[in-house]
């Protein structure tokens, strides 16, 4: 009876280092997928941002005529309180995305959430001005 006791718990220390060994390994191969993919995300902030971009002009072009041959700078609105006072923000709400576009002077205020246009307006940029006179 002394051998039997011995051989099941020979087996279950046995069963118990492979499960251990095993969930070491998936852990391990986790986390070195993680720690890749947040250092090529570092290293190249601007891919994820460039992708980004896409994404929502090839979602909002199938809702509005976007201006061509410029990439819009996209911004969220993380505080719609700090907006409201603000006409053309009146109805943003936090998680919308701000599209604009310098050259064409155009700013559009997208909702992910329901695909929708909220507000479409001019913008006019406080920059240096051409102050020469002809």
């Amino acid at each position: 009876m002394d051998q039997l006791g011995r051989r099941g718990t020979r087996r279950s220390n046995r069963g118990l280092l492979i499960a251990l060994s095993v969930l070491f390994l998936i852990t391990a191969v986790c986390a070195g997928t993680f720690y890749y993919k947040y250092h090529q995300l570092k290293n190249t902030p601007t891919v994820a941002a460039t992708s980004e971009t896409t994404r929502l002009t090839t979602q909002v072009g199938k809702l509005l005529a976007l201006p061509t041959g410029e990439t819009p700078t996209v911004a969220t609105v993380t505080d719609p309180s700090k907006l409201k006072d603000q006409a053309f923000f009146a109805q943003t709400i936090k998680g919308d995305k701000l599209l604009i576009y310098t050259s064409a002077k155009k700013a559009i205020i997208y909702r992910p959430s329901n695909n929708q246009i909220i507000n479409v307006g001019p913008i006019a940029i406080n920059g240096a001005a051409d102050t020469t006179k002809k």
